[in-house]
């Protein structure tokens, strides 16, 4: 099921040449350890003036939007919440533009599911996210990334948590990360 709707929206995102990126749940299963996942979280790095042209694309794959109001709403939290006809699955597609976006887009790895490439976040973009999101759920998806993956690019990874710590009056990003990586005797 989860399948055939990536392909169906990265064939369609691809057409309209609107740059994207999996993220979450959806992510963690292509790094980490399988998980129950309800849903699909995309970025798209355009911003919400682009939301006529993602409606259209969504209409076509045959998904249909969650809120009553769609433009206020999206404009509240730059989110455009949508459900599968078919299937009931939920697709969030986030509206951003800023610098680390655009780079973690231009860094998504291509993975063909079922010849149709599919861009994923990259596995330090993935992390950074989750620890961003910092929900119980989101640092055991961390943990479970890096015991997998234990070659990843640290450097990377705390070069943007140190520039949102600085953006952020708790400065906390760097140092969970940190601890994550001393718990596992991974720290470099």
């Amino acid at each position: 099921m989860f399948e055939n709707l990536l392909k169906k929206i990265a064939k369609e995102l691809d057409k309209k040449s609107i740059p994207y990126m999996i993220i979450g749940g959806q992510a963690v299963l292509l790094y980490g350890e399988p998980r129950l996942t309800k849903d699909i979280d995309i970025t798209l790095g355009v911003n919400i003036d682009k939301l006529d042209e993602l409606l259209n694309i969504t209409k076509k794959i045959g998904l249909l939007p969650l809120p009553e109001d769609i433009k206020k709403f999206v404009e509240k939290t730059y989110v455009l919440p949508e459900i599968d006809t078919g299937t009931s699955i939920r697709v969030d597609f986030i509206f951003s533009q800023t610098f680390y976006e655009k780079q973690a887009i231009k860094r998504s790895n291509k993975i063909n599911i079922k010849d149709i490439s599919v861009k994923f976040a990259s596995l330090e973009d993935v992390i950074i996210h989750k620890i961003f999101a910092g929900r119980p759920r989101d640092i055991e998806d961390v943990k479970s990334i890096i015991i997998k993956n234990p070659g990843f690019d640290k450097t990377y990874i705390r070069k943007w948590l140190k520039e949102f710590d600085s953006a952020s009056s708790k400065k906390k990003l760097t140092i969970i990360f940190n601890d994550i990586l001393k718990k596992k005797n991974l720290f470099l």
